[in-house]
């Protein structure tokens, strides 16, 4: 019996690629790095389950593999994929929502707390030998208590940022452009605002879209320019949903307070001005970096990956208009 051919591209933790291993002849990426497009391509061109993550999947790569059923999207965002072109191919497109919720909102919200209360800055100062004796003015931050925090985008981690900003008693305020229940709402506390309102009067805005045409620079200059002298951005979402550009200028001449960056646009090549920026606190996409989380993102993706092979429906399709 011929076993279905699948690639991995990137290493995944052991009991993710064995339980794939008995049911497919399987091939894994040895090397935690990007693969050169023509390596990419070569490794595709006999498989019909392709299982990746962070790796950008084009209609020209799919042209190279003839046989391609799934891919199986080891995240929830799949910007990185061609999607209308594996739907005209009617190669279906995964993702793994819900399991990372918790963790990227945690790591929302640590972005929030060390960039306000200069975390990042005050372990620098005493690692650097530069703590000699206490101080009166010794890096002042920004209260969370109390304060307003601005969510666009109320989706999954959107939400799961505003629980966790009750435990702050901060107000909150959110715009969409889906409305949840009055039910959820009021368990949530939170308030829909349109998006001027959200701008002018967030202490905190955090941004909770997926990358789209619709999303791409939706903070830019004049939405920067609506913030508070005293705000801060989080971004745990996509890089290109920020024109990083006018943030920079937006910080170096502190229209806004500072930022909390986990997402870059041209990632990972970040722009050099935020790397000297004290008011910044920069992590390098580890929005759902922790072992249990990224354990629960590859076995949902080896679980779709399996069912798609297997002609079973998959728990968590991206385009599941090719089954129509």
């Amino acid at each position: 019996m011929n076993l279905p051919k699948v690639f991995i591209t990137r290493p995944l933790p052991p009991p993710v690629v064995e339980r794939i291993a008995t049911r497919c002849d399987v091939e894994v990426q040895p090397e935690d790095a990007p693969l050169e497009p023509a390596r990419l391509a070569e490794a595709c061109r006999d498989i019909e389950g392709l299982m990746t993550s962070g790796v950008r999947v084009s209609q020209e790569l799919l042209e190279h593999a003839p046989r391609l059923r799934v891919i199986a999207n080891v995240g929830v965002g799949y910007d990185n994929i061609d999607v209308a072109a594996c739907t005209r191919r009617r190669i279906l497109v995964t993702n793994t929502p819900d399991v990372l919720t918790e963790t990227t909102a945690d790591l929302a919200f640590a972005l929030l707390m060390a960039v306000a209360r200069r975390l990042v800055e005050s372990d620098r100062f005493v690692r650097e030998g530069r703590w000699h004796y206490w101080q009166w003015g010794y890096f002042w931050g920004a209260d969370l208590f109390r304060k307003t925090l601005g969510v666009y985008g109320l989706g999954r981690i959107g939400k799961a940022v505003a629980r966790r900003a009750r435990g702050f008693s901060m107000r909150v305020l959110y715009c969409d452009i889906v409305r949840p229940s009055p039910a959820l709402e009021q368990e949530l506390g939170a308030q829909f605002v349109d998006r001027e309102t959200l701008l002018r009067e967030a202490d905190f805005l955090t941004l909770h879209v997926p990358l789209t045409p619709e999303t791409q620079h939706l903070i830019g200059a004049r939405e920067l320019a609506m913030l508070k002298p005293t705000a801060f951005l989080i971004n745990t979402a996509r890089g290109q949903v920020v024109d990083e550009p006018a943030l920079v200028e937006a910080l170096q001449s502190k229209q806004i307070a500072g930022a909390g960056l986990d997402v870059f646009e041209q990632e990972p090549h970040i722009h050099p001005v935020l790397l000297g920026l004290p008011n910044v606190v920069l992590t390098p996409h580890v929005g759902s970096a922790t072992s249990q989380t990224r354990l629960a993102m590859a076995m949902l993706a080896a679980e779709n990956l399996l069912a798609a092979l297997e002609g079973r429906r998959p728990p968590t399709p991206v385009n599941p208009e090719i089954y129509t």
